[in-house]
């Protein structure tokens, strides 16, 4: 049987809210699509049918007594997904692929809790490279797991199942982990997107760590918007993961993405491969105007080859401690070979190997002087299972040639689909950016989506503009800034707000006792917003307030231009924040300023006011 239609977030969430569907109605769909599904390998368990339809009645008879207000509380309420067995749920074994290996924790991880918090249903624990050791699929004694829609071919891995799980459209979500391109690989393999955060943006406590240093959970998803909206979810500190940091985001740039691409390219004799990522750059320069330059891929490569020809090979040995001894004879021969490759490496070639990645980074991240985001093919070639199995560790190898430096660099990445194979495999990009760029990283995946996914151009076509005024919460000490012209959410100079990494908080108005002007000789267009001494003769003005990261906050001060300034303002619940006010002088007679407070707030001006450039500013009576 092939995939099913896809399940996707936002689509299902919208369904509720109309009334279209219920969480037992989506529970029911996905219990028959488990018992057809032509992949059942992807799964190693999946929690009782009379526990998830529990569990669906139980969010239905929450949504009946609270109504609509749900949805906030619950951002994925009813939504079904999966998640990669190497993370903890309480009461439900984890394996790690390795049956030997099983233990039942009593708690479940953070980034789970959260998603269960949330509103969503968990369907069960998903298929993987034994211990995360692998990009292929192959690596589990619970079967290879196998492309979507193409038997002999590989899903890539780790987070073979997961990745599967989504794209048979059984769930509509799903959890991965990366070390070395696991949340990246089986996306491009399948034709779906693998989201992986900056290191710490995600708590990775309840996992069974790979190289606890580099590891994360990733989100698979069928559109980069709803990956963006499960991970918007997951970004919380977790005090009690010693990984887990306040992500301090990037923003947004306003000017042009610069765009890098490798200045040498391998594709081990794929020319499908090759020809797909040519075409998805060629389409990329002409719809998005967007032209790539080179860089040079080496140092990367050198990177890269510190994880596993390097001491990193033997923090895999370490997650493992005495079990690798006592239970090798029960873990995957590949896997063993490749962990027992800790034993070529001593304290001093560790520490030399820190050494050496220092200075690669230092010279790494100096790319991002030139670039704000670098493109590379997601996977260089697509080999099939026997391939796999003939050559198991090269042909593992050439499948992290543009994944194994991310995550020691770190820096994130994001695996969206491209111009497919002509043989009808997928084939993707992968976006690279620095750590605390993944919505920028984020705005252009959906963008590129839009253009080569016919099934998802409707809805990623917006979800560019989504996520640029959606940034993850943030983490860091922010100043609430009222705003009250050229710079409200869709106004010219609302950029400048987005690039400082500002958020959106809420539409209000201010206290009664203020007047609003439109200023002359002002370009764009601004008002001037001035508290009135006689409280009587004010009036209350629409406003929109903005947290903007406070090391951001001078900067943006420092580029007000006169008149206009940064003052305090009094809003409509009794507040005070700052908020963008006016000098008298620009009122002053012969300064040209027009009182437009009858119109309650700069939008309603400009909605109204007449093209005429001479017409009264005043509404009509």
């Amino acid at each position: 049987m092939p995939r099913f239609q896809p399940i996707k977030v936002r689509a299902l969430l919208d369904a509720y809210r109309r009334g279209e569907t219920s969480p037992r109605e989506t529970i029911d769909t996905v219990l028959h699509r488990l018992a057809s599904t032509h992949r059942p390998e992807a799964w190693i368990l999946t929690v009782d049918a009379a526990d998830l339809v529990t569990r669906a009645a139980q969010l239905e008879q929450q949504l009946a007594d609270e109504g609509s207000a749900l949805f906030e509380r619950m951002p994925l309420f009813g939504v079904p997904f999966t998640v990669k067995d190497n993370v903890d749920v309480a009461g439900l074994p984890t394996t790690a692929g390795c049956a030997a290996f099983a233990y039942r924790p009593d708690e479940t991880a953070f980034a789970v809790a959260r998603l269960l918090d949330a509103g969503a249903i968990l369907i069960g624990k998903t298929n993987l490279d034994q211990f995360a050791t692998g990009l292929v699929g192959t690596r589990s004694p619970y079967g290879a797991v196998r492309q979507v829609d193409h038997d002999d071919y590989i899903s890539g891995g780790s987070s073979s199942g997961s990745a599967v799980a989504v794209a048979a459209g059984i769930v509509a979500f799903s959890l991965g982990t990366d070390t070395a391109g696991s949340g990246r690989v089986p996306a491009g393999c399948n034709g779906i997107v693998g989201l992986k955060p900056s290191l710490g943006l995600v708590s990775k406590r309840g996992v069974v760590p790979a190289c606890r240093t580099l590891d994360t959970l990733s989100v698979f998803a069928h559109d980069v918007g709803d990956a963006w909206a499960v991970l918007a979810r997951l970004a919380a500190f977790d005090a009690r993961d010693s990984y887990s940091k306040p992500l301090v985001s990037r923003g947004l740039t306003h000017t042009p993405t610069r765009i890098g691409v490798p200045d040498t390219l391998t594709f081990f004799g794929d020319a499908s491969a090759e020809h797909a990522f040519s075409a998805t750059l060629d389409g990329i320069a002409t719809h998005l105007a967007l032209t790539p330059a080179s860089f040079a891929f080496a140092p990367l490569q050198e990177v890269a080859a510190l994880l596993y020809d390097g001491p990193w090979v033997a923090e895999r040995r370490a997650a493992l401690g005495d079990f690798f001894d006592t239970h090798c004879a029960e873990i995957d021969p590949t896997v063993a070979e490749v962990i027992g490759q800790a034993q070529r490496f001593d304290a001093a070639t560790a520490f030399n190997g820190q050494y050496a990645l220092a200075s690669l980074k230092r010279e790494a991240d100096a790319l991002f002087d030139r670039f704000d985001i670098l493109i590379v093919p997601t996977t260089p070639t697509h080999p099939t299972i026997a391939e796999v199995q003939a050559n198991p560790v090269e042909v593992n190898s050439r499948l992290g040639v543009y994944t194994n430096f991310v995550n020691l660099l770190d820096w994130c990445a994001l695996a969206v689909p491209g111009v497919p194979r002509a043989d009808g495999l997928p084939a993707g990009v992968t976006l690279i950016g620095p750590s605390g760029a993944d919505q920028q990283i984020a705005v252009l995946g959906a963008r590129i989506q839009a253009l080569f996914c016919e099934a998802a151009a409707t809805t990623a076509a917006r979800d560019a503009d989504v996520i640029a005024a959606r940034p993850l919460p943030i983490q860091e000490l922010t100043v609430t800034l009222a705003v009250v012209g050229a710079h409200l959410r869709g106004e010219p100079l609302n950029w400048q707000l987005l690039e400082a990494g500002a958020r959106w908080i809420e539409a209000t108005t201010t206290a009664p006792h203020y007047r609003l002007y439109a200023l002359a000789g002002t370009t764009p267009p601004k008002p001037g917003l001035v508290r009135q001494g006689d409280v009587a003769q004010g009036e209350a003005i629409a406003i929109e307030l903005w947290d903007v990261p406070l090391r951001n906050f001078g900067a943006f001060v420092a580029a007000v231009p006169a008149p206009l300034a940064i003052g305090s303002l009094d809003i409509a619940d009794g507040r005070t924040v700052k908020g963008f006010v006016c000098e008298p002088s620009a009122l002053a007679a012969g300064a040209g300023a027009s009182d437009i407070t009858a119109y309650g707030g700069w939008r309603s001006y400009l909605a109204h006011r007449a093209p005429q450039p001479h017409a009264s500013s005043a509404p009509a009576a």
